[in-house]
């Protein structure tokens, strides 16, 4: 006959501690938040206090996406600029550790000026505009913001400049000539 610590030992060991989590997927995307804003709202009972997070997320192979979230308490926000993000992916191109060729991103009163660098250099940028570069995969790029420099424009600019990007084979399919003839 078991004693009763035996059939203890047992059930413990059938039913998972009750302070245990479920398991975490795997995350897919890397994620960064850019900027927590606090909005405060008077009304007749005192001050209510809600949060918008600007995120970006990314892969670091050229997939890319930023989005924003509120809600009453700064993790909530986050998630749900998280899950904004995800719906706003886009895929870029780059030439091995950075941007195909300069340009000129912008959005609103914010402009942002992106330039290659060799390899070694790392990412030249300011807060908004480095974490887009870093979740994108670019490791070596020039980059000087003017204009507005509200964290959301600069991003929004950012992205605006990486998806002008275009590499010498899309060059070359658009003019109808191979990939050698636009070098000359």
């Amino acid at each position: 006959m078991p004693t009763e610590n035996t059939r203890e030992k047992d059930a413990r060991e059938k039913r998972p501690f009750r302070g245990s989590k479920p398991r975490k997927e795997e995350k897919l995307f890397d994620e960064k938040v850019v900027h927590i804003g606090r909005v405060t709202k008077v009304v007749k009972g005192g001050k209510r206090f809600n949060f918008a997070a600007l995120v970006v997320i990314g892969d670091r192979k050229g997939n890319v996406g930023f989005g924003s979230g509120k809600a009453g308490e700064v993790p909530d926000a986050i998630k749900k600029g998280i899950e904004d993000a995800k719906k706003n992916m886009v895929k870029i191109n780059i030439s091995g550790t950075t941007i195909p060729h300069e340009a000129l991103g912008h959005f609103g009163a914010a402009k942002v000026f992106m330039r290659p660098a060799v390899e070694g250099t790392g990412i030249i940028a300011g807060g908004a505009v480095r974490a887009v570069f870093e979740l994108a995969g670019i490791e070596d790029v020039l980059s000087k913001s003017l204009g507005s420099n509200s964290p959301i424009n600069m991003v929004r600019a950012t992205m605006d400049g990486l998806l002008s990007m275009r590499c010498v084979d899309q060059v070359a399919t658009t003019r109808g000539i191979s990939a050698e003839e636009v070098w000359k």
